[in-house]
């Protein structure tokens, strides 16, 4: 059912998924595939690391006339993947739960990465909304328009939407970001952390919770532990981590990734103004094992004696 919509210039499909998505995604894959469609699969992660990652992607590739490319995502319910991936410009991600929602969209939205629900939509019913994804051309005739075709006023407002949505948050003196984690603290404002000087925090999801976190340079966390384990993602800036239940250190910058285990007495100290993703399974807690002084000199005898 893909030869009418390929005829026109080749396509290829970059599919992702996490855990809840994963069997649904692989079934996709297959069925691209037996369209010989050429897909390249990213394979299995967090739904905001693979919505990002394949929305990086398809967003890179939009400015190539030679191949069309697309994205296919799969979560839970096939929402928090599409959020990710439309963080990046020329990206027009939905959730289709329907055949005809997957119409409607590739009609109005030009939607270029199809987001599906591994807990909400079956196999037979996810090719169908595939196949119709697409084989549906941007301003066809769809059930909103109620199989017509759109009226030429709507038609050019669909074509100013493609050009105008990628300027959306943008200026003529900043480059966009790149970055998914990134945008998604961009202009948000931060609390502090009120039992830590120096932190401030703005909690995006609860239980399970991921939050982005600020910490001014010279600020210490003394020793705590959590009854989660967490996933640390470094945006900006400069830490130690020291794990004292482990007796390791890490010594973390841009781009770095630490996860420390649910019970691990931990400190940090920050070198340089730092913000950071972090993700954890339940709801936020925190139980101290020192003091701030306490922590402050343990920090200056490791750091001065070089030790872990």
């Amino acid at each position: 059912m893909a030869d009418s919509a390929t005829a026109s210039s080749p396509l290829k499909v970059i599919a992702g998924a996490d855990s809840f998505g994963a069997e649904l995604k692989d079934a996709m894959v297959s069925h691209l595939r037996s369209l010989n469609i050429e897909v390249e699969d990213l394979g299995i992660t967090s739904y905001y690391n693979i919505g990002a990652e394949v929305g990086r992607r398809v967003s890179s590739a939009t400015t190539s006339p030679s191949l069309e490319t697309r994205g296919l995502l799969a979560c839970g319910t096939g929402v928090g993947v599409g959020i990710f991936a439309n963080k990046f410009p020329g990206v027009f991600a939905t959730t289709c739960l329907t055949p005809d929602e997957a119409r409607n969209n590739r009609s109005i939205n030009n939607c270029n990465v199809l987001a599906l629900s591994g807990m909400s939509t079956s196999a037979d019913t996810a090719k169908e909304i595939v196949d119709t994804w697409l084989n549906t051309p941007f301003k066809a005739p769809c059930p909103a328009s109620k199989s017509q075709p759109w009226p030429e006023e709507i038609s050019n407002f669909f074509d100013e939407s493609m050009n105008e949505m990628p300027k959306i948050g943008a200026s003529e003196n900043t480059q966009a970001e790149t970055c998914a984690v990134c945008c998604l603290v961009k202009n948000r404002e931060l609390n502090p952390i009120d039992i830590i000087p120096g932190g401030s925090m703005k909690i995006l999801r609860e239980s399970p919770t991921s939050a982005i976190i600020k910490f001014k340079a010279g600020s210490v966390e003394p020793a705590h532990h959590h009854t989660f384990g967490h996933c640390l993602l470094v945006m900006k800036g400069k830490k130690s981590v020291w794990n004292l239940s482990k007796k390791e250190r890490h010594d973390l910058g841009d781009g770095d990734y630490l996860f420390i285990p649910a019970g691990d007495v931990h400190r940090v100290k920050y070198y340089e103004d730092t913000e950071f993703f972090l993700k954890w399974d339940g709801k936020w807690d925190m139980f101290f094992d020192e003091d701030l002084e306490t922590a402050k000199i343990a920090i200056e005898k490791e750091l001065a004696n070089g030790s872990a």
